[in-house]
């Protein structure tokens, strides 16, 4: 049974540095770029190239960041080492968690099933910043409604042991840009442009964009959240692409991809240094998919500067034949497994293509640095009914990945989605 789409995730819902430079004398550019393709042609089975010097710049604990727009003299920390942490939670809105007898249910379930952490939108598509701060970047620009309060939230959950996600929307903003309409993507009669569900974007290659969620993710981790969970890091998808107009972004200047590599970089460097950890979500063909999707989005690119990778792996946004599958919602369990399969495959190939490189690197490559993949899976009805049964499958699927999350736009989940016995509390940071 084929279904009505639900309300919006908006679904088909982004390197840090290892120590030592690289040594001229024991890897050119050359030579980095031949085990570059090499490495990734084992990967997607084609040659992938990374740029040389953007490769070189990924594995520089000092190197300046690639933005002489933002912050020429910017570094990016080194990621920590740290144990995966077998994360599995549930979406919630700032709405719902604002709500009493709706955060108390996401509380009882993390009190009685394996549940153990939540995501919850500090910024959504709107672009509505859902706590009050005393930053003049964010006041300044009237985003901030005092609906959370934060920092009591996080103190709240913490208490019972849930792991804290907050979730920032980056690109789909309605707010910004009608506050700085200037940033606004149009169509070629200077209207803003709005994708087929109405909604507009701001460009993804604006430094004044950056910097705005930049600040929105300190504000949070100041609140105390264990992670920042980066939605909408891409181009649009849909919509009458033909027509879009960038203030900022010149496709005869460079890539989309290089745009959202360079926003990857940047988002790192600056945000490192809170301690936070930082996850980003992906379309699920990112998974087996080898070009960037028209959006900007390689998964190669993301390894390095972030924890975690969430790759949406919703079966229902798989096109019909996707894997000889009529229609892939029918078939939840193939459809995740193979594409964490492959998920899992590449960030090996990745990690393997570090490791030969390190031969020409001061110091050894932190291959346990890499982000690990934990996937949002599928709990709303679309394509086929997605009962606790269903849903499970997916959870199955998951195998030795960092946990998951689960998406429904209406935080409706039902306790038999989950096994009953409480896990062990992942550890607040």
């Amino acid at each position: 049974m084929r279904l009505r789409r639900p309300a919006h995730h908006l679904p088909v819902h982004p390197p840090p540095k290892f120590a030592g430079p690289i040594r001229e004398d024991r890897a050119t550019g050359v030579h980095i770029a031949t085990l570059v393709a090499a490495a990734l042609t084992v990967v997607v089975g084609v040659q992938l190239i990374l740029p040389v010097l953007s490769l070189r710049r990924a594995l520089l604990v000092s190197a300046p960041v690639a933005s002489a727009e933002i912050a020429s003299t910017q570094t990016v920390p080194s990621l920590r080492s740290h144990a995966r942490r077998d994360v599995r939670a549930i979406y919630l809105t700032s709405w719902s968690a604002a709500t009493p007898g709706r955060l108390r249910d996401a509380i009882h379930l993390a009190q009685t099933t394996e549940v153990n952490g939540v995501v919850i939108d500090i910024k959504d598509y709107t672009g509505t910043v859902v706590f009050q701060t005393d930053n003049p970047l964010i006041g300044g620009l009237r985003a901030d409604v005092p609906r959370l309060d934060l920092a009591a939230l996080v103190d709240r959950l913490h208490s019972e042991g849930i792991y804290v996600i907050a979730r920032i929307a980056a690109f789909q903003d309605q707010h910004l840009l009608k506050v700085k309409p200037y940033l606004a993507v149009r169509d070629p009669q200077g209207h803003i442009w709005s994708d087929r569900k109405g909604l507009g974007w701001v460009d993804p290659a604006s430094p004044e964009v950056w910097e705005y969620l930049v600040e929105i993710g300190r504000e949070a981790a100041r609140a105390g959240v264990d992670e920042l969970n980066f939605d909408y890091i891409r181009f649009p998808s849909d919509g009458n692409l033909s027509e879009l107009r960038y203030p900022v972004y010149e496709a005869a200047r460079e890539t989309k991809r290089q745009v959202i590599r360079r926003f990857f970089e940047y988002l790192t460097a600056q945000l490192r240094p809170t301690g936070v950890m930082l996850s980003v979500d992906l379309f699920g063909l990112a998974t087996v998919r080898p070009d960037d999707l028209g959006i900007g989005q390689i998964i190669e690119d993301a390894f390095l500067y972030f924890d975690y990778i969430s790759p949406m792996v919703y079966p229902s946004h798989y096109a019909l034949g996707f894997m000889s599958f009529a229609n892939p919602a029918d078939h939840p369990y193939q459809v995740v497994r193979y594409s964490l399969v492959r998920a899992e495959q590449r960030r090996a190939a990745y990690a393997r293509m570090l490791a030969t490189i390190s031969a020409g690197i001061d110091a050894p490559a932190p291959l346990d640095r890499i982000a690990g993949i934990r996937p949002w899976l599928q709990a709303f009805d679309l394509g086929a009914l997605y009962p606790p049964t269903v849903i499970r499958k997916q959870m199955e699927a998951v195998g030795l990945t960092a946990g998951w999350m689960l998406w429904n736009p209406s935080n409706r989940y039902q306790s038999a989605t989950f096994e009953p016995e409480p896990s062990e509390r992942t550890s607040s940071r």
